[in-house]
């Protein structure tokens, strides 16, 4: 009897996924755990096996699609069985939208009712070249997109991102190799230029799910803002004399994390969850670290932060972030933060605000160190400053206790020594 494929839960916030890619086609034999296809959720590009050994004899989504969890996606069965019968009760129930009708051959997939990526949109599109031997073209979904768009044939663009990976810039960067017509030379001097295209971007499940969880973050929770100056003359000098004998070179956003940890443990309301009719006291303290990516924001989780040792919540974070920006972070690894660090100074940015990253009750916007003049036994001197801002839910959060916390945090950093205490 034939097997349906649906659309996976591939992560708990998820409510639909984006089909990346086909690793069959129709008519292919299929074994139990090979990869059948890649989604896009909201937070990563996941691979799927199938559960089932068999022919796969039906398509029902295409690349580019998306369809919402528990969708048809396909049928395995055995070579030439009918199983129109089994698909139509399946797509009766179905909550995403109708595929392909039973009643067609399934001898190939269903047509997408889009351009394929590789079709040029205009003579003067570019004539598309072989890809490149030994295995598929690897690009991010929104890259996918914008070169559908555009008639671009992705096998003559070359990708920047990792293991040649197209990204977003390489699609832009392409886009401008093109040569544009001439402007007749009888032309009017006093005509305008042509007036430069409007781009629609479309949306990720990424973005879709950043937009909606922190528009609900922003207007469902009353936040207010805190913001401190750390004197960071010692912690430069610690992270100094660490990184002297350190196997690895340890990073003012660890000592951060570190800090932040140890201050945590002594303010356990700001270690705090918003759930609705509770305030969860949360025992463990598991830090979020923001990570921007291609398509947003991804937030991998360093759990009992005050536990660990610098060197160790560098490897850890190092590794979350090469994870994160290849899209393959596990749903464990973004799931269980009790606070959240944003940390923009590596980009130059001096002091900004972060929207809370929900259930937290806090995250930490983290500035750049700036030279400025201090007054040092009575003399004015060179000093290196630190601005953080902290984000408070004030349903979880009062003002003085989110002073206090600061209060801790800045001591710590300014006599690091303190956080191994």
């Amino acid at each position: 009897m034939a097997d349906i494929i649906r659309m996976p839960l591939l992560s708990d916030t998820m409510t639909e996924g984006t089909v990346v890619a086909w690793h069959k086609k129709v008519g292919d034999q299929v074994e139990a755990g090979e990869t059948l296809f890649e989604v896009e959720t909201d937070k990563a590009v996941m691979e799927q096996d199938s559960y089932f050994t068999g022919t796969l004899l039906y398509i029902g989504v295409q690349e580019g699609e998306s369809v919402p969890i528990d969708a048809v996606m396909a049928v395995i069965g055995e070579p030439g069985e009918d199983y129109k019968a089994i698909l139509e009760a399946a797509l009766a129930e179905s909550p995403g939208a109708a595929p392909q009708p039973a009643g067609e051959p399934a001898t190939e997939p269903a047509p997408s009712p889009t351009p394929a990526v590789s079709a040029p949109a205009a003579p003067a599109a570019p004539t598309p070249v072989a890809a490149p031997s030994g295995g598929r073209i690897k690009a991010s979904p929104l890259a996918k997109s914008m070169a559908q768009k555009e008639g671009i044939d992705l096998a003559q663009v070359a990708g920047t991102g990792d293991d040649g990976r197209i990204v977003k810039k390489d699609i832009e960067a392409f886009l401008s190799t093109r040569t544009t017509a001439p402007t007749p030379a009888t032309a009017p001097m006093h005509v305008a230029a042509a007036t430069a295209m409007d781009e629609d971007i479309p949306l990720s499940q990424m973005r879709k799910t950043i937009a909606r969880r922190l528009s609900e973050s922003k207007f469902g929770a009353p936040h207010f803002y805190l913001t401190i100056s750390i004197d960071m003359a010692k912690a430069m000098e610690t992270r100094k004399r660490i990184n002297e004998i350190a196997p690895q070179k340890i990073s003012y956003n660890d000592l951060v994390i570190k800090s932040a940890a140890a201050a945590l443990r002594q303010h356990p309301a700001i270690n705090s969850s918003w759930l609705g009719d509770v305030i969860r006291r949360n025992g463990n303290i598991n830090i979020g670290v923001a990570v921007a990516v291609d398509e947003g924001l991804l937030v991998p989780v360093v759990r009992n932060a005050d536990a660990k040792t610098l060197s160790q919540i560098n490897g850890e974070v190092r590794e979350l972030a090469g994870k994160a920006k290849e899209r393959k972070l596990s749903g464990d690894e973004m799931q269980g933060n009790t606070f959240t660090i944003s940390n923009l100074g590596m980009f130059g940015i001096e002091e900004f605000t972060a929207i809370i990253n929900p259930p937290d009750a806090c995250i930490m916007a983290v500035g750049t160190i700036t030279e400025e003049p201090v007054v040092k036994d009575g003399e004015i001197a060179v000093g290196h400053r630190m601005k953080v801002t902290l984000s408070c839910d004030h349903r979880v959060v009062d003002g003085a206790t989110g002073a206090q916390f600061l209060q801790t945090f800045k001591s710590i950093m300014e006599d690091p020594i303190r956080m191994i205490v």
